[in-house]
């Protein structure tokens, strides 16, 4: 809360600075002439004219008393200040002259030939040597005043104490208090309301709440700018709490009686804009803790229920601005959803911004509740605003995600319902999920439900790309519909789809599976045209079917393949060949296999391990168990 500065205007109006910014206000004086006359920094004053102090909110936002009653404090004391004289003095050309002064023998110099000067000219000069941080002539006006046989009053001082608060000038606080003790100048409601403002602006909010102690001390009725003073005092100790305790205890004071019963004001007006005030500041509050890196959270949320205890409601707007600052999705969702909510239930016949649902939309997102997400959509689709591209975008990243995800653990009837949970909320699904569903099909072996999922994929009008190809073709080799699965790969290449490597590598499975090994060297050779070298995923896909079928000798066939194309074996290719052998009677081989594995590097389960020994023991094969080393203690592969 700053002191009303005021200058001139060419068109006569007295303008007063902006208060602080925290009250979302300009606070301005207009004076009306009646005679003409400027004040501070203008040019002539005449003492009767009228003036008008105004407020003017910024975005409609302003829910405090402080500026208006500061700036009606200043005026009051002016008012009081003024004698009745028709003399003009220009201000602004005065304090200019004064304005590199440092003592007071520096200001006689410029004031001794001019007189006795309305003590209007002084205060308002002090005020704006504070408003433009020039304390130095202010004091040295004041000590100047100190020579004359009136000497400053108590709106000098006042006005001096205000300068000291815009100019930062704190360290001569005590000073100006000491002065006013020794010259016996009573302080009055303004001078505390002053000092409280002076503390606050130091830092030293405990004391600035003090002065409250002190001014029902001193037998003085406090004004609506002390209290609003003392709950910006909460505000920036960022104490929310303890500016909606204040308040309340200030109505529970003013319901009885025990306070506020100056005929001065319009209290009852007065607690409305004090009301208005301590929830701007809660709102405030929760903004600053939901923008800190620290998790908050349940401290804004128990601010919103102890403002509902209140009755102060935060309006609409507030409501949406906390959800703008609503950004980690893992701390801020519980708040972001909680606002949401209230906003829905307390503001319906408002409707609640597109953006900040979209904004909603996201979080929920980020903090991975999906259905949540979802539930705004469908929100939004219902109650309104319209969802627009965005929402719509949002949304189908979230349907991705989830499918992602059912996809990953092959929980295809997840995915299914999604889909048609899509579909239901008029989003068309696109490639990628119904691609999604189809994997997870794939995965969990669902042979029949992928068979679906590709035909509705079809007639909704979605073209199936390789990885669906793909994804039918492995639920059909797992479901052994080897003949089916032929004529899907016919159909692929009829229709110009290129298969990739996995596509060559489930077919392959196919082949193997139908013993049809003339045909998977063709495929092999199909492989090598086209540039697609095949991995060890393709030939372990060709031994583990073979050791599937019984066929151990066509599994050691192609492992010889592979070792002679440089494809590296790994843990799965010893495991299923090994097991394989020890079980088609080939122990002898199974255990030089396992001798090889250990060579290589490569740590194996336990399962061919054991293969091994209870095949040399069944068959009487003579091997050295010891080489094998220790028995593994897991029975398949971490």
């Amino acid at each position: 809360m700053q002191a009303l500065s005021v200058w001139p205007l060419k068109s006569g109006l007295l303008v007063g600075a902006r208060l602080e910014s925290e009250l979302d206000c300009s606070c301005f004086v207009v004076s009306r002439k009646i005679r003409k006359r400027h004040c501070n920094f203008g040019s002539s004053i005449s003492h009767t004219s009228k003036v008008v102090f105004l407020c003017e909110p910024k975005r409609s936002l302003l829910r405090s008393s402080v500026g208006v009653g500061w700036a009606t404090e200043q005026r009051e004391e002016e008012e009081a200040s003024r004698d009745k004289t028709n003399s003009r003095v220009n201000v602004r050309e005065l304090a200019y002259s004064l304005r590199a002064a440092k003592t007071a023998d520096d200001v006689d110099v410029v004031l001794k030939e001019k007189g006795e000067l309305p003590l209007q000219v002084y205060c308002a000069m002090i005020r704006g040597f504070g408003k433009d941080k020039r304390l130095t002539p202010a004091m040295a006006v004041v000590d100047w005043l100190k020579r004359k046989k009136s000497g400053p009053n108590l709106f000098i001082y006042n006005s001096l104490l205000g300068a000291v608060k815009e100019s930062n000038g704190f360290g001569e606080t005590e000073k100006i208090l000491s002065d006013m003790e020794e010259e016996g100048i009573a302080p009055n409601i303004v001078t505390y309301n002053t000092l409280m403002a002076i503390y606050m602006e130091q830092g030293e909010f405990r004391k600035a709440l003090e002065v409250l102690d002190l001014i029902e001390e001193k037998g003085f009725e406090p004004s609506p700018v002390t209290y609003s003073t003392a709950l910006l005092v909460y505000r920036r100790m960022e104490d929310g709490m303890g500016a909606l305790e204040f308040f309340s205890e200030l109505r529970e004071r003013y319901s009885k009686r025990e306070i506020a019963n100056d005929a001065e004001h319009d209290w009852e007006y007065e607690f409305i804009k004090l009301e208005n005030f301590v929830g701007r500041i809660c709102y405030q509050v929760m903004r600053r803790w939901l923008v800190r890196d620290e998790n908050l959270t349940t401290k804004v949320l128990k601010l919103l229920n102890e403002m509902d205890n209140a009755g102060v409601k935060p309006s609409k707007e507030e409501h949406e601005r906390l959800i703008w600052a609503c950004t980690r999705g893992e701390h801020h969702h519980v708040v972001g959803k909680e606002l949401y909510k209230r906003v829905r239930e307390r503001f319906p016949d408002d409707e609640i911004s597109l953006s900040v649902c979209n904004h909603l939309i996201w979080l929920m997102g980020k903090a991975k509740r999906w259905w949540a997400a979802l539930e705004i959509y469908e929100d939004l689709l219902e109650e309104g605003p319209e969802p627009n591209n965005l929402s719509y975008e949002l949304v189908v990243s979230h349907f991705s995600i989830l499918l992602g995800a059912a996809s990953k653990r092959g929980i295809w009837r997840w995915g299914v319902k999604l889909l048609s949970k899509m579909e239901d909320k008029g989003i068309k699904p696109q490639s990628r999920h119904w691609n999604a569903v189809l994997v997870a099909c794939s995965k969990a072996s669902e042979t029949a439900a992928a068979i679906q999922i590709f035909k509705a994929m079809v007639e909704n009008g979605e073209k199936p790309t390789v990885i669906s190809y793909g994804a039918l073709l492995s639920a059909l080799e797992k479901g052994k519909l080897y003949d089916e699965a032929f004529k899907v790969w016919n159909h692929m290449i009829k229709v110009g789809i290129e298969p990739n490597l996995h596509a060559y590598t489930i077919m392959a499975s196919v082949l193997t599976g139908q013993g049809k090994f003339n045909l998977l060297d063709t495929l092999f050779k199909e492989m090598a045209s086209k540039g697609v070298e095949p991995s060890v995923v393709t030939y372990n896909a060709v031994i583990s079917v073979c050791a599937r079928n019984g066929l151990s000798g066509e599994a050691y066939e192609w492992f010889g393949r592979m070792r002679g194309e440089k494809v590296e074996a790994n843990e799965i290719t010893y495991e299923v060949l090994i097991e394989a052998l020890a079980d088609d009677g080939k122990p002898r081989l199974a255990y030089e296999l396992h001798l090889k594995a250990q060579g290589e590097g490569l740590k194996l389960s336990a399962k061919p391990y054991d293969a091994v020994v209870r095949a040399a023991e069944s068959y009487g094969a003579s091997i050295d168990v010891n080489l094998l080393g220790p028995r593994p203690d897991k029975e398949k592969r971490g």
